[in-house]
């Protein structure tokens, strides 16, 4: 089944955004295959965010990930999405810089700043396999 992963960041657990987030997967015609509300510990932040480590905003990154609870969780598409899961869940999330995120978007709609952006959903099927991987050791 072709799957990817979602984050709903600390400033969508703290905003109350959590269920919002979720119905807008559900009505895609997605479903959540594991959730769990999680602080994520400095070392796996670390490791997921490995690619931006040494950039002068990691520490930043690290501290907002890690200050609160995040939705931690994995999306199945339907058998015949094929490849494609991750790039709905990354349409609906919107632009990474709510400024410019379309309205209808999840950050369209409910971003505030570049920084604080609600959601993170995998880039591929290959960085969905590993971000699962470390979540969620052993699905």
């Amino acid at each position: 089944m072709p799957r990817t992963f979602v984050i709903c960041k600390p400033d969508a657990v703290e905003r109350g955004l959590v269920g919002e987030i979720i119905t807008r997967l559900e009505r895609k015609g997605l479903t959540l295959s594991k959730a769990e509300l999680r602080h994520i510990e400095r070392s796996t932040a670390e490791a997921h965010y490995a690619e931006h480590q040494g950039k002068p905003f990691f520490e930043d990154l690290i501290a907002f990930i890690t200050r609160s609870p995040a939705m931690l969780m994995v999306v199945d598409g339907p058998s015949d999405a094929g490849d494609d899961t991750f790039a709905i869940v990354r349409n609906l999330m919107g632009a990474t810089n709510p400024a410019t995120a379309a309205p209808g978007t999840i950050r369209g709609d409910f971003g505030l700043v570049v920084t604080e952006n609600l959601v993170h959903g995998s880039d591929s099927d290959a960085s969905a396999e590993r971000e699962i991987a470390l979540f969620f050791p052993g699905l």
